[in-house]
Formats: structure tokens, C-alpha cells, sequence
């Protein structure tokens, strides 16, 4: 996760828990106005500014204070909002850990990594129970009591720290080229053996039509990431390449354990033998396996569909006729696959408890992106920046280096929400091919037990959180230096690291989840 060594890294995090303790410390002996600590006196004349903190931006700039979207939100508000990123070049989570241990707290962010916990357990989070219904009453109707709920079982006491992310349609698919099967005279496959015969197809037949056998059937990522599809098929739950939590067996396990894996990683073993499985995937960095899908290299792959616009416009370059398509996936006997869904209570909004006079403002420029009435502007934004007006019909204007980047902060997705997103973002041309994807990898999906799941449940276990004995199993066993039986090695090695605390704390929280 973090780009600099290890010593300054532990300089930070231990210089981050000194200020957590003194911003703890100041929250605790503010004086305030009100029993909940939180200001909400109109009386004053002065704007209320919230600085937000959101990182991995778009293209763009930060807006300033004379920004026409900073000042429409004003006006429709009350709130002037300032956008806060992290540099260019420079690492999201550690920039986030800076701003708190040099003071500079913003009065609403979007946690990364493990922060949020860590704010948690030293007592550095506000609170939101008691001022989501009254200061962001959208926020608290439109987001699922489930979701809440979830929420609630990933803290100590029970109470909410965090607006969650709800995300209420699959997110990932399995792509694959259709021009590429029709190219290679077959159909889509319905089976493990049919997906490897069109496999090796793509690999000897030429279906970029380059001359040349250059073709990677299938491709992943470093560490076995952006690769789901080949477990899915297994019914392992895989979230980008990191096992998940299921049921296996009857009981919530560690999918990286289970049966299903090992038939997945025998199945992906033999993918890359026949170089069917792209022979670079565990040294491919993102921006090379994205060139590789983008080139016209690869046939089938694992991805987000509502991020497809430019990988295809791209593809189109080179290939007139690419299309792609969803990929049912294929059966396997004696298992039932499925895509991992995830659709909530991961941390999307969070207040420090060093900015809880701010509070009240800061929860009501979120209820603003919240509130169905205000729909309109939130996807459109102003007139001239971030979209313009043809035929009397409002086109979103695609970002550059130098637009002003407009602030947006729902994170509540529901089917209508990505339909009206893919209208909105995709050329005219790629609208039924995205939507076609979305409605067969929604037939696969399947929401996992595991969802939710606070990271708490891996204190003191930080190997087992990492993954990194799993990654170190399938990568050496996949590309054969380890035979397959080796896997029954890495079971007990996982356990004996502390898999089983660590399973005992999840099927407890499951319990208390679903009571």
C-alpha cells in the first residue's frame, strides 16, 4: 500500500498515534455549545467552510472559493466546501496520515486503508449516531438499515463512525472480446472444457488478425490480482485478487482455505502451463496489463464495465470492430460459481472527533449529495465546466488537466444509478454494450457472507491480513515451481499463523450480524 520503506513508515503511523491521543485529548476539553458537542448556531453571519479530504481524484484542479460549483453549493447550502487531495505522485494513504499528524484535520474525509479502525480504537472518530438523523436526514433515509447495521458491527461499542459505501449492483465483471469468438469461429463457452478449447483458439488462431501470435487468451495481475474470473468459476469469493469470507461447508471460512480454491488454483495452473494464462500476469503492473487490454492483446479479463469507455476506445483504434461483451461463467462440475459482490459497509465518510464543531456543516453538505431534489446538479454540475447543453439536452463535458474538479460525495449506487451513469459517461456506441455486461454479471453476482467484515477481526494477525502466505502459494504453484499439493501445506501453515482466531472472531461476528 505504501510506496516509502518501512522505518519511515513506523515514524509516522507511531508519530500519527501521538497526535491521535492529543486530538483525543483536545476533543474531550473543547467547550461547546450543545450536549452532543456540535455547534449548529445560525445566528452567526460568517460562512461555514468544511474542508473535505478525498483522494484518487479525476483529471482537474482543485477548486477554489470562487469556483461557480463551490459557489452553487453555497448558495443551495449555506456551506462552502474545499476540496483537499493528495499531490500529484504522491501516496493517498500516507499524505492522509501526514494531515493528521501534522494537525491539519479535515472536517470530513474518505478513510483509506486501515484508518478508519485506527481512529476507532484510539477514540479520534466522531460519533454519528445521534447527528445523521438531524444534521443529514437523507443520508440516514436513503442508505439501507442494513447497511447501518453492518456499520455498527465493526465497532467496539456498537455505535456509527462512518457513512458507508452502498453499492447495490455488481461492480465487477468477466470481459471477454466478442469479435475475438466470432474471429475464431466458436460460441460463447458454457463449460471449464469449452472456455479452455476457445482459450486455446484465441491463443493460435489469430483473432486480432495481426499476423502475428501475440494473443494472450487470458491475463492478470502481480500478485494474482484482476483475475477473479478464473476463481469465480469455482465459487471462490475474491475481491481484486484477495480471497474473501463465505459460506464453505456450512460455516463462514476464509475462502483461501477452501476446496474451492484448490480446484481454482489446479485450473489456473493449468491455464498458464498451456500459455493460455498470459506467462507475465504475476510481474504485469497495472499500467502494463491495462496496455495489453487496450493493444488488442488479450481476450478475456476481469474488471470493472463502468470504467470500460476509454479501455474501448482504445481498443478501437486498432481493432474497428471490438466488442466486448460479458462473459456468463462457464460451469464447473461440482461447484457453483458466482462474482463476489460487496455492496456495503465499507467506510466512505468519516468526521475526526478534533473537528466536531464543524460537524454539524460537515454532515450538511454530505445530506446536500444525498437528497434526491438536488439529483440534477449533483450529475451535471454547472453549465460551461462540467457539462454543456445541445439540442436542449445537458452532455457531460469530459474532464481535462486544467478543469475545476466539482465535489461529489454520494456514494449510494443503486441499478437506476448506473444506468443513468453509463448514458451519461459512455459514447453513444458503448451504452447497450455496458449495460448488456452489467445484466449478465448481475445474474452471476452474488452478495458474500463476508460483507462488511471490520478489519478488526485481524488484530495481531497482520500476515493473515496481508495475504501475503496466500500470494506466495498460488503464485509458486501456478507458474509450477511448487506441485499442486503444496496447497495443503500453505491450509496448515495458514492456520497455525493464526487462522483460527482469526475464523473464530468472524463466524462471532457473523453470528451478531445476522441475529
Amino acid at each position: 500500500m505504501f510506496n516509502s520503506s518501512r522505518k519511515p513508515f513506523l515514524l509516522m503511523f507511531f508519530t500519527l498515534m501521538l497526535v491521535i491521543g492529543i486530538l483525543v485529548g483536545c476533543s474531550s476539553n473543547n467547550e461547546v455549545d450543545s450536549e452532543s458537542g456540535v455547534s449548529d448556531d445560525d445566528s452567526s453571519e460568517e460562512v461555514s467552510k468544511v474542508k473535505v479530504f478525498k483522494s484518487h481524484l479525476s483529471k482537474g484542479t482543485l477548486p477554489g472559493p470562487d469556483d461557480p460549483h463551490v459557489q452553487q453549493v453555497l448558495e443551495d447550502t449555506g456551506v462552502q466546501y474545499e476540496l483537499m487531495s493528495e499531490p500529484a505522485g504522491a501516496d493517498p494513504a500516507e499524505y492522509l496520515n501526514l494531515m493528521f499528524a501534522s494537525e491539519e484535520y479535515p472536517d470530513i474525509f474518505r478513510p483509506i486503508g486501515k484508518f478508519d479502525q485506527t481512529l476507532i480504537s484510539q477514540g479520534a472518530a466522531l460519533p454519528l449516531d445521534d447527528l445523521l438523523p438531524k444534521y443529514a436526514p437523507n443520508v440516514w433515509k436513503n442508505i439501507p438499515k442494513e447497511a447501518w447495521d453492518v456499520v455498527r458491527s465493526a465497532t467496539p461499542d456498537g455505535k456509527i463512525y462512518y457513512v458507508p459505501k452502498v453499492y447495490l449492483v455488481p461492480e465487477r465483471a468477466a470481459l471477454i472480446r466478442q469479435d475475438w469468438i466470432d474471429a475464431v469461429g466458436m460460441d460463447m463457452p458454457e463449460t471449464v472444457e469449452e472456455y479452455k478449447e476457445l482459450l486455446r483458439a484465441f491463443r493460435d488462431d489469430d483473432p486480432n488478425g495481426n499476423g502475428k501470435q501475440d494473443e494472450l487468451p487470458t491475463s492478470g495481475r502481480e500478485f494474482g490480482k484482476w483475475m477473479d474470473h478464473l476463481f469465480s468459476i469455482y465459487g471462490v469469493a475474491m475481491w481484486e485478487g484477495e480471497p474473501e469470507w463465505d459460506i464453505y461447508e456450512g460455516e463462514i471460512q476464509y475462502a483461501g482455505v477452501s476446496k474451492n480454491m484448490k480446484a481454482s488454483i489446479s485450473f489456473i495452473r493449468d491455464l498458464y502451463e498451456e500459455k493460455l494464462l498470459d506467462n507475465e500476469t504475476f510481474l504485469n503492473k497495472g499500467e502494463v496489463w491495462t496496455a495489453k487490454i487496450n493493444t488488442n492483446l488479450v481476450g478475456s479479463w476481469y474488471h470493472l464495465p463502468a470504467n470500460l469507455r476509454d479501455r474501448h476506445n482504445a481498443m478501437l483504434e486498432g481493432a474497428p470492430e471490438a466488442n466486448v461483451v460479458g462473459m456468463p461463467l462457464p460451469k464447473a462440475e461440482g461447484f457453483e460459481g458466482y462474482i463476489t459482490q460487496k455492496s456495503m459497509g465499507e467506510p466512505e465518510w468519516m468526521i475526526p472527533a478534533a473537528s466536531e464543531k464543524n460537524a454539524a456543516s460537515a454532515l450538511k453538505l454530505l445530506d446536500y449529495f444525498y437528497d434526491t431534489a438536488n439529483n440534477d446538479f449533483i450529475r451535471y454540475g454547472i453549465e460551461g465546466a462540467q457539462h454543456k447543453v445541445e439540442n436542449g439536452e445537458k452532455i457531460l463535458i469530459p474532464p481535462t488537466d486544467e478543469t475545476p474538479i466539482a465535489l461529489g460525495m454520494r456514494n449510494l449506487v443503486t441499478k437506476e444509478d448506473m444506468e443513468n451513469r453509463i448514458d451519461e459517461t459512455m459514447e453513444e456506441y458503448q451504452i447497450e454494450m455496458v449495460k448488456d455486461i452489467f445484466e449478465i454479471s448481475t445474474a452471476d453476482a452474488r452478495r458474500i457472507e463476508g460483507d462488511g467484515l471490520p478489519s478488526t477481526v485481524y488484530e495481531g494477525f497482520p500476515d493473515i491480513q496481508s495475504h501475503k502466505l496466500f500470494q506466495e502459494y498460488l503464485t509458486k504453484i501456478v507458474i509450477g515451481e511448487w506441485p499442486i499439493d503444496k496447497f495443503d501445506e500453505f491450509v496448515d501453515r495458514w492456520y497455525q499463523a493464526g487462522g483460527d482466531k482469526v475464523t473464530e472472531r468472524v463466524q462471532e461476528w457473523h453470528e451478531r450480524v445476522n441475529e
